[in-house]
């Protein structure tokens, strides 16, 4: 992308922004996997969980396999192409992560419910359903995070470092999860995704910004020249801060006024609401130990 070629963000910067992304994510996956398991051992049915682990893996699978071909597919098309599905991938993983970050907020006390009903149902069916069933379940938190990958990386051309970003933290996410399992730790789970969900509230509005300035360079929405501040006299966006600031929340020196005026709607107006969908729940899932 030509208007991110001198702002480009350090390495670090960059596996830092996609590290706290996996995370969270990761985490979210790694408790569904946490009840699948625990509910298959509980049940005296071992049997099911080369299927819930074949599942989960073929999910992984998917996930990185649709952040490849979507990141580093989009290099064989011309630079205003790119920013084209830049745009429009940017603004559906926006979508995306924030109908999941509503629905969990909601839907945290019956999940766990839902998912050993579930499987219940899929364990009396046989085997391919239980697969069936993890892959789905992992699946929908895998193709949420490829997406967002997507237009994180795009956000700040960083190549193949934010992949390697996002694995590090999912693998700090499963060893969380496994230590959770066996009941070595204990983790705030209300606090945790609350937290974190404000953190990824405005990750979003950063892609959001990013995609609006892209449909802007394809023509797709206007004002791409109508610039509505402008402190590169002073930002040093090569600095430590201004990488960081880049990396994680795609912050941007000069930006558009359809970029300002979006990244201040969309935080505006689902922040409050993610935050008071989690009263009715603040008390539902306090901590988290031994399944």
């Amino acid at each position: 992308m030509e208007f991110l070629a001198n702002s480009t963000p350090s390495v670090g910067t960059q596996m830092f922004g996609s590290g706290l992304i996996g995370v969270r994510e990761g985490l979210e996956a790694g408790i569904v996997v946490m009840v699948l398991v625990a509910f298959a051992v509980k049940s005296d049915r071992r049997d099911a969980l080369k299927w819930i682990w074949g599942g989960v893996i073929a999910a992984l699978a998917m996930t990185v396999g649709t952040f490849l071909v979507i990141q580093f597919g989009a290099n064989t098309i011309s630079t205003l192409g790119a920013e084209l599905i830049a745009g429009i991938a940017s603004l559906v993983a926006v979508c995306m992560v924030t109908f999941m970050l509503l629905w969990m907020r909601k839907a945290s006390k019956s999940i766990s419910g839902d998912l050993k009903s579930g499987l219940s149902s899929a364990m009396a069916i046989g085997g391919p359903s239980v697969f069936g069933l993890a892959f789905l379940a992992v699946g929908r938190e895998g193709f949420e995070t490829a997406l967002l990958m997507v237009s994180y990386a795009e956000s700040v051309s960083g190549g193949v470092w934010p992949l390697i970003g996002l694995l590090l933290g999912i693998c700090v996410a499963a060893l969380l999860a496994v230590l959770m399992y066996f009941g070595a730790i204990t983790l705030n789970l209300t606090k945790f995704f609350t937290y974190t969900g404000v953190f990824l509230i405005f990750v979003a509005a950063g892609i959001l910004s990013y995609g609006v300035h892209a449909l802007q360079v394809y023509g797709w929405l206007p004002g791409v020249g109508d610039i509505a501040y402008d402190i590169t006299d002073w930002y040093d966006v090569s600095s430590w801060y201004g990488s960081v600031l880049k990396g994680v929340f795609n912050f941007e020196a000069a930006p558009t006024w359809g970029q300002v005026g979006a990244w201040i709607a969309y935080i505006v107006v689902v922040t409050p609401v993610f935050l008071l969908r989690g009263r009715v729940n603040r008390k539902e899932i306090p901590h988290a130990t031994a399944v």
